[in-house]
C-alpha cells in the first residue's frame, strides 16, 4: 500500500506518494487547494493508501508558523473522512530550499526553478523521503 505526502499550500499544494512497497517517493502532482480534499479522496478510492503525511510547516524556533491554521481543519476533515487511514504531520523545514537545490543539481533552467507548481510537487516528494528515513 502507497503513502502519500501532502506539502499544504494556500493557493496550490503538493502531492507525493510511494510505490506500493514504499521504497521510493515520487512526486504526484500538484493541485489547487480549493481542490484539494476532492482529489485526495479520489486518489485514496482508486489507488491503496496506507497512510497520508501532511507537512508540518515549523519556524526555526520549532513553533508552528502561520498557515498550520489553514492546514489543521484540513487534517481533522480528513480525519473524519477516511477514519481508517491515519494522518499524521510531518516536519516540513527547509523543504522548499531543498526543492529549490535539487532543481539546481538536477539542472533545471531558470525559468523552471520559477515554477511554483514543480517546486510545491518536490517539496512533498522531500517530505515523503525524510518521512521515510525517519522510519527506517
Amino acid at each position: 500500500m502507497r503513502v502519500l505526502a501532502i506539502d499544504y499550500g494556500q493557493k496550490r499544494t503538493g502531492l507525493a506518494v510511494t510505490d506500493p512497497e514504499q521504497i521510493i517517493a515520487n512526486g504526484l502532482t500538484t493541485v489547487a487547494t480549493s481542490q484539494l480534499e476532492a482529489f485526495v479522496l479520489d486518489y485514496v478510492q482508486r489507488e491503496g493508501v496506507e497512510r497520508i503525511v501532511v507537512g508540518h510547516p515549523r519556524q526555526m524556533n520549532g513553533d508552528d508558523s502561520e498557515n498550520m491554521r489553514c492546514i489543521t481543519p484540513f487534517v481533522n476533515r480528513l480525519r473524519k473522512l477516511l477514519p481508517t487511514i491515519p494522518v499524521e504531520l510531518f516536519d516540513e523545514r527547509f523543504t522548499s530550499v531543498l526543492a529549490h537545490r535539487a532543481m539546481i543539481d538536477g539542472g533545471l533552467h531558470r525559468k523552471a526553478r520559477q515554477n511554483k507548481a514543480l517546486v510545491d510537487e518536490i517539496s512533498a516528494t522531500i517530505i515523503l523521503q525524510d518521512w521515510m528515513e525517519s522510519r527506517r
